[in-house]
């Protein structure tokens, strides 16, 4: 097992309902701003009447560990917590507000905080982490489609995920090296006008 721990969620967008009750958990633990998001999930139409179906992409930050927004970070706010899991967090006192993050995001994952003017994005629920529960859009999944946990520990539910099932990252020709994966996300954006995804931007 490595010294430190990566944190990282796998989605099975096989099971994802689309309740939106992950974006709700989310704005409620965080004090999320109106109109700001840490975690939402986008949803498309896909094939003709009568045999149409739904597609639930539910996003969030990608927690990269070849990140770009800590690359183009002037100040150093934005940096990736080794000893946090991984977790690529922001230091507010640092941060100058200049937007640079949230302009080279691939995931459109970061904002700018309306009141405090700093960039804000998900952290895993980092604080929750640290007290030993999981993240708040992980534990009210109804439909049980987010998996948390260590992908540096073998027996972890996360690295069973990805042994055991196809999964694949959202954009992997940018090498980000994101650690979320998703499962059946080939199947579920397939014959899919990706622009057609709504639910945030």
């Amino acid at each position: 097992m490595a010294d430190h721990k990566h944190y990282g969620m796998v989605i099975d967008l096989r099971r994802c309902v689309g309740c939106h009750a992950c974006t709700v958990a989310c704005r409620m633990e965080n004090s999320v701003p109106d109109d700001c998001f840490r975690s939402w999930v986008m949803e498309a139409d896909k094939g003709s009447y009568p045999n149409v179906t739904r597609v639930k992409l539910p996003r969030l930050c990608n927690q990269c560990q070849d990140a770009p927004c800590v690359a183009v970070c002037p100040v150093k706010a934005t940096y990736r917590d080794v000893e946090g899991g991984g977790v690529i967090k922001v230091d507010s006192a640092k941060c100058i507000g200049c937007r640079y993050c949230i302009a080279s995001c691939p995931y459109n994952a970061r904002y700018l905080h309306p009141v405090k003017g700093i960039a804000d994005k998900c952290d895993l629920c980092l604080d929750r982490i640290n007290a030993g529960l999981i993240p708040a859009c992980v534990s009210t999944c109804v439909s049980h489609a987010r998996f948390f946990g260590d992908f540096n520990d073998p027996d972890s539910e996360v690295s069973r995920l990805i042994r055991e099932h196809e999964v694949q990252t959202l954009r992997p020709e940018l090498r980000t090296r994101p650690s979320v994966y998703y499962i059946g996300l080939a199947e579920s954006l397939a014959n899919v006008n990706q622009s057609s995804l709504t639910g945030r931007r």
